[in-house]
């Protein structure tokens, strides 16, 4: 009962993170973050207690209905009649650096990232982590020439050691009025957007890579983790506990800073990327309030789109406004980078 208690309750916070900002408050933001987990537990009492024909049941089923939007966030039961008739492709994704800190530069994932992308034939292609060795010139023109047909692009790299350069791509083939970016201070975190002009219809693409909670120097086995020192695991918990509020707190005010780059667009906007929180975040719900998620609207099965060294969630989104309608959406399950791409088709709401 005690356990039961404990993690409904966890679950009950867990669904503050949406409306307190991190940046005041920082407490909901981490049950946020492991709402899926907390949804499954309490799921699992559920069950255990109405095998053993006890009230104690109804405690999980009232709190997981009292969050039924976001499991719906989450996970589609229903799977929707695509249409991809008279529509145009969006594709986003977190290459990872091409893989280039894998073994000998990420043997052959570049390759199979690009030969991906062409196969995929998407009109508006938005990239994250996109990694440029030497000319970003003739890098440019290699992807371009690698996906075939003809691409316009908006490309913003921040300069990284010798020769090496990493940010953001977008690819259309439509052409491109006009490029510009939003400036997140004292942060690495990119925003382009990109206007396009689809036969009458101008949109605006905003591609994003938000605040990431900066792990990688953490990264440990579980044979690790469990071989030790107990003062040694406490500091890197503390370190790690340190690491997620500055990320949560962060992102929370490149989101506004996004959201309100949005409200002021005159065009139907898309706004693609990887936000690094999941959909039970403050960031999530400021950056989609007024919008459309299209794997709410369209998707099918569990909605995880990134799969690394950390617990699978979904972080990676497509959300458009009122102005378009999205027809089919899809999660491209492949293991080249520690994110999944994701696919979504649109047409104008006439």
């Amino acid at each position: 009962m005690g356990i039961n208690a404990l993690l409904a309750i966890s679950l009950l916070i867990s669904y503050l993170a949406v409306h307190i900002s991190p940046g005041v408050f920082a407490l909901p933001a981490y049950f946020g973050l492991a709402y899926p987990y907390l949804l499954l537990f309490n799921i699992l009492m559920v069950i255990v207690w109405a095998m053993l024909l006890r009230f104690e049941a109804l405690i999980s089923v009232v709190v997981i209905a009292l969050g039924i939007t976001h499991f719906s966030n989450y996970i589609k039961l229903i799977k929707p009649k695509g249409d991809k008739a008279g529509t145009f492709k969006v594709l986003s994704y977190n290459i990872r650096l091409f893989n280039y800190f894998e073994g000998k530069k990420g043997s052959g994932s570049e390759k199979r990232m690009i030969e991906l992308l062409k196969s995929q034939k998407a009109d508006i292609i938005c990239l994250q982590e996109y990694l440029v060795l030497g000319s970003q010139s003739a890098k440019e023109a290699s992807i371009k020439a690698s996906l075939g047909g003809k691409y316009y692009s908006h490309i913003k790299v921040i300069g990284w050691g010798k020769n090496k350069s990493y940010g953001i791509a977008t690819f259309s083939r439509f052409p491109i009025i006009r490029k510009g970016e939003i400036i997140h201070p004292g942060s690495s975190s990119l925003t382009i957007f990109t206007d396009i002009l689809a036969g009458k219809d101008t949109f605006r693409i905003y591609n994003n890579h938000l605040q990431s909670f900066r792990l990688k120097g953490m990264e440990r086995s579980l044979l690790e983790e469990m071989t030790a020192e107990e003062n040694e695991t406490f500091e890197e918990v503390k370190v790690l506990s340190t690491s997620l509020r500055k990320g949560f707190a962060r992102r929370s005010l490149q989101a506004q800073v996004l959201k309100d780059h949005i409200n002021n667009s005159k065009y139907p906007v898309i706004v693609a990327g990887d936000f690094n929180d999941t959909p039970v975040s403050y960031s999530y719900r400021k950056i989609r309030k007024g919008l459309n998620d299209s794997f709410v609207n369209s998707g099918y099965g569990a909605g995880f789109t990134y799969k690394g060294n950390y617990p699978p969630n979904r972080i990676d989104y497509i959300l458009y406004d009122n102005a378009l309608i999205n027809n089919y959406f899809e999660i491209l399950k492949v293991r080249y980078s520690d994110h999944y791409p994701i696919v979504a088709w649109f047409r104008k709401n006439n």
